[in-house]
């Protein structure tokens, strides 16, 4: 196979990026932030690697790569690369699905224990040096609904598991999990309410597509019980979030653990900063010492597959966004 002209649309100052010394020698790389860098390259370029960068430069990068085989995205979602040029492409779009999913599963577990605990109790009664006894929740028994029961749903599910919690989980082609030992119940997406209303807890994993924007609104909040935590690990705006700050408020629900929101960084004054019945996380729960190594790791192995015309890791079906 002739040398490889390779696009990474990153910061040129991202450490990472060492890490493509491991490239064949002849593979010919250009870097940059701005689609002017890539004005030499792009013609000839076979392949593209997307560092945690925005849609935008990937789209008007690609105008000018008539020879474009390949895009990889350092990220799982993929909602923000998948502009019509691409989708109604042959070009192959591959991502890091799987990588962050143990960590996102452990702080969707750690989140259930925070409310069942009610570490937040404990923590505020210590600093005011109150002896504050009560009692919690035992999380054994209890049902965790998932929605978006794909890598890191699973991998929730297995966790919960462990736990004693019961587990149900929606998803889009519900009969791939018609057997699956982990699960005592598989909804299609019509059964959301079904799943909402028999939840303990529900962990939104799924990913942001037309179908799934605002999936979870005032509708299936007011579906879920009143002593239900709602966990949101996939995408912000599968959430509607005014819905949620209402829901909050009112108390619909018991409360709520977000890693994910419309806006990032959530902005100054947003109510979930004041409301006691959050656990707020900056979009950071997948955030390990090690998360950017290992997804440089992902990519390097799928550049190897790419120049042995060997089957890629992760392909998107870009039709259905995920």
């Amino acid at each position: 196979m002739p040398p490889i002209t390779l696009l990474v649309l990153a910061d040129p100052a991202e450490p990472r990026l060492k890490l493509l010394r491991r490239l064949p020698e002849e593979t010919r790389i250009a870097v940059g932030l701005h689609a002017e860098a890539f004005r030499g390259a792009a013609p000839e370029a076979q392949a593209a690697l997307c560092w945690f960068t925005p849609g935008a430069l990937l789209e008007e990068v690609f105008a000018a790569a008539p020879r474009l085989r390949w895009v990889h995205s350092s990220a799982a979602g993929v909602d923000r690369l998948l502009f019509p040029a691409l989708v109604g492409s042959p070009v192959v779009l591959t991502n890091s699905r799987g990588l962050f999913s143990a960590s996102l599963a452990e702080f969707a577990l750690g989140a259930v224990l925070f409310f069942a605990k009610d570490f937040r109790r404990m923590v505020r009664s210590q600093q005011q040096g109150e002896w504050d006894c009560f009692d919690v929740e035992q999380v054994a028994g209890r049902t965790l609904g998932i929605v978006g029961y794909g890598d890191i749903g699973r991998t929730v599910a297995e966790r919960a598991r462990a736990f004693g919690m019961k587990v149900a989980a929606l998803r889009h082609r519900p009969e791939l999990s018609g057997d699956d030992p982990l699960l005592e119940a598989v909804y299609p997406v019509a059964g959301l309410h079904e799943l909402l209303a028999r939840s303990d807890y529900v962990v939104v994993s799924a990913p942001l597509t037309s179908e799934t924007r605002s999936l979870i609104g005032e509708p299936e909040l007011r579906a879920m019980k009143p002593t239900a935590v709602l966990i949101n690990i996939g995408r912000g705006p599968v959430v509607a979030e005014s819905a949620l700050v209402r829901a909050l408020e009112e108390h619909w629900i018991r409360g709520a653990a977000l890693d994910v929101f419309d806006q990032e960084p959530l902005p100054d004054g947003h109510p979930f900063y004041r409301l006691d019945n959050v656990l707020l996380s900056a979009h950071c729960a997948d955030h390990t010492s090690d998360w950017m190594d290992r997804a440089m790791e992902l990519f390097l192995d799928n550049f190897e597959r790419f120049c042995r015309n060997q089957p890629l890791r992760n392909v998107v079906d870009k039709q259905l966004g995920y």
